[in-house]
């Protein structure tokens, strides 16, 4: 009886230890294709924007009220917040390569670190053009209020050139002439550059 009883034990724990190992195998396999498909995932950005000039002719002339800047895997962001209103609509831009930036109105040179600079101008005032006040603290020359570059792939600098005849005119320092995109989103304008040129990162 205690022959048996041992016997049955026996069976039983190596059926537990075959169950866990199976569990486990399974487990370790599914772990890997998580992985790989992440990697996959992670490394094929497929971008093909170009670097040429890019315009967009929106019917919006609403003030800018912020500018922020985000990392993604391909490409870092930067984003123009506008003034909501309704309807929402996208203001007339401007976004090109350039050698060196010339402030708007002035003629002003601004340095703008990085390998290639990038010009951006947008029908979005950093003033209220109804009462001339300030809707964004940017200023001629001057790193943009509140935005680090630190850790990112492809922006290296980014400036406020000026307000000007309704208009806003900024320098994006990038590390080199690399693709880019302009997305129009109402209350939002979005310039992304890519951090390669290959579609993988």
């Amino acid at each position: 009886m205690r022959h048996t009883r041992l016997l049955i034990i026996a069976v039983l724990t190596s059926a537990g230890l075959l169950a866990t190992a199976s569990a486990g195998t399974a487990a370790g396999a599914e772990a890997t294709a998580s992985v790989s498909n992440a990697s996959a995932a992670a490394t094929s950005c497929g971008v093909t924007w170009g670097s040429l000039p890019k315009t967009g002719s929106g019917t919006g002339t609403r003030s800018l009220t912020d500018v922020r800047t985000g990392r993604h895997d391909c490409y870092d962001r930067m984003v123009l917040d506008i003034r909501p209103g309704t309807p929402a609509a996208s203001p007339t831009y401007q976004v090109r390569y350039v050698d060196k930036l010339y402030q708007d109105g002035s003629g002003q040179l601004i340095n703008v670190g990085g390998g290639a600079i990038l010009e951006i101008v947008a029908t979005a005032p950093s003033y209220d053009p109804e009462t001339y006040e300030a809707t964004y603290p940017g200023r001629g020359g001057k790193p943009l209020p509140g935005v680090n570059l630190a850790g990112y792939k492809t922006f290296r600098d980014a400036r406020f050139g000026a307000s000007y005849e309704g208009t806003t005119q900024l320098g994006l320092g990038v590390r080199a002439r690399l693709p880019f995109r302009v997305l129009e989103l109402g209350d939002r304008l979005v310039i992304d550059v890519a951090h390669t040129w290959a579609a993988s990162r």
